[in-house]
């Protein structure tokens, strides 16, 4: 409530809807939470942002879209 945040419930049995985050959050943790022991949160934060910015975003880039992510 203090972030102002809405929470979003899929229908019961539409297993596509959480896929997509699912899918993320697998990658994120193979490839930045797994690898190391991160000595600060902030060192962590940046290594989970660079990774969305160089590696996720690029990955993910379709061609529907015009080569956008």
């Amino acid at each position: 409530n203090q972030h102002h945040l809405i929470g979003s419930m899929g229908q019961v049995g539409a297993a596509g809807d959480n896929a997509a985050m699912e899918s993320f959050f697998s990658l994120l943790q193979k490839n930045v939470l797994d690898r190391r022991r991160w000595r600060t949160r902030e060192k962590l934060r940046i290594a989970i942002i660079t990774w969305i910015e160089r590696t996720y975003h690029r990955r993910r880039r379709q061609a529907r879209l015009g080569r956008l992510t």
